[in-house]
């Protein structure tokens, strides 16, 4: 564990201390996320950091090769690929940030390089279904394709959510902590080694994140592109592909180590939860509209968190929130067998965070309900004041000297003066 924290600090130093060298770079090469209509910042701001990320994961990897336990994790490929591929993609993504290629284009090179990570060792061997008597399918041939169809999703899903500042990063580095929790626990009860190439790859993914987040929370100086967002989707599906798609759950001596795999698919669905259903709503909400599931507008998550009425820092952490809920809740429940007690904190959670998200709309109910009321009573009011207004007053005669009242001048109909 104390290696495991120390190259989690290594690309959390190596990122946080390298982005302001990228953030100039992007500036004078006009790698510059200019404001447009669905975007949220209101000044133009520099993309690209996804490069400063990936120098400290390849920092962070070089120093864990060095480290005696973590050493084992390189007697496979797994890790020199997710490296690999990760700069392949990396490079794409600062294609991208600089001159904003079309989407067949990018989608074809998400896929590429998804190939190159298989093709190094990175896919579904195994899934474990633990219903119907099912157990344990070997895929074979068809682990290539699903592991492509996987990380392709995984990918495109933080590209859509990286909308508001911190917002990717943020929940990237919650994924990345909640993955590494449950690959860990995996060597904990009897896969092979607790050193193993997912613990390694989630563990140096959020220390970048987090390196990252403190240049990127509200007000961003920069933003991580697509070459941040791509490199963290990459990551984080080579993880899941990792340690769930490869380990043969009846190769356990008891029940107890398969305990952890109880609920293997629902794993990294409920890690990467608001990622894939911002991504579904997305694609149904467009092709209802007859559009390209690829076309950009202003309807996602964290939007329409913002049209509720919450601040933008308060929609970023309410998404904290819910990824952090989801992700370590169905961790939790996984490795403790579903205990009643983990049960009513995470439904408690639940409840907390559906009130939290609606709270504003209530306020503004309130408010709405108090100023009808108000205007009611003021008419009101106005009502009685204007029944009760008496007539206009008539100044009273003042008498003459001679005791006797003037006499009152009465206008000529003609309108002739006097």
């Amino acid at each position: 564990m104390r290696e495991y924290v120390v190259v989690c600090l290594t690309a959390a130093l190596v990122t946080y201390l390298t982005t302001p060298v990228v953030r100039v770079l992007a500036m004078r090469l006009k790698v510059v996320s200019a404001v447009r209509d669905r975007d949220v910042h209101v000044i133009p701001t520099p993309r690209g950091g996804g490069v400063a990320m990936y120098a400290g994961v390849a920092a962070a990897v070089l120093v864990a090769s060095r480290l005696p336990a973590l050493q084992r994790t390189f007697e496979d490929s797994q890790t020199y690929a997710v490296l690999v591929a990760g700069g392949l993609i990396c490079l794409l993504g600062v294609l991208d940030d600089r001159f904003e290629i079309d989407a067949l284009t990018k989608l074809t090179g998400q896929i590429a390089c998804a190939g190159v990570m298989v093709l190094l060792g990175v896919q579904f061997l195994y899934v474990f279904l633990p219903f119907g008597n099912i157990g344990t399918l070997i895929l074979g041939d068809t682990g290539v394709p699903l592991t492509i169809l996987t990380t392709v999703l995984v990918v495109n899903a933080l590209n859509f959510i990286d909308g508001l500042d911190g917002l990717a990063a943020g929940v990237s580095a919650i994924s990345a902590i909640a993955l590494f929790a449950y690959s860990y626990n995996l060597g904990l009860v009897g896969y092979d080694d607790t050193a193993s190439a997912p613990a390694l790859i989630t563990a140096v993914l959020a220390g970048a994140c987090l390196g990252f987040l403190p240049h990127n929370f509200s007000p961003a100086r920069i933003f991580m592109g697509d070459s941040g967002s791509m490199l963290v989707g990459l990551m984080l599906s080579a993880a899941a592909v990792s340690a769930t798609g490869r380990v043969d759950t009846q190769s356990f001596d008891s029940a107890a180590s398969v305990l952890p795999l109880a609920l293997p698919l629902l794993i990294p669905l409920a890690v990467l939860f608001i990622p894939f259903a911002d991504l579904l709503l997305a694609v149904v909400r467009r092709t209802r509209k007859g559009q390209s599931p690829f076309s950009p507008d202003k309807m996602h998550l964290h939007h329409r968190l913002l049209s509720i009425g919450h601040s933008h820092r308060r929609a970023v952490l309410i998404m904290y929130f819910w990824a952090a809920l989801l992700s370590f809740g169905a961790i939790g429940l996984s490795i403790s067998g579903g205990r009643v007690e983990l049960l009513v904190v995470v439904g408690t959670l639940l409840v907390v965070g559906v009130v939290v998200v609606l709270s504003p709309r209530a306020r503004r109910a309130e408010r709405t309900a108090a100023s009808v009321a108000a205007s009611e009573a003021r008419a009101a009011r106005a009502g009685r004041w204007w029944h009760r207004r008496p007539g206009p007053r008539r100044r009273p005669a003042v008498p003459s000297r001679g005791g006797t009242t003037p006499p009152t001048r009465t206008p000529d109909p003609t309108g002739a003066p006097r």
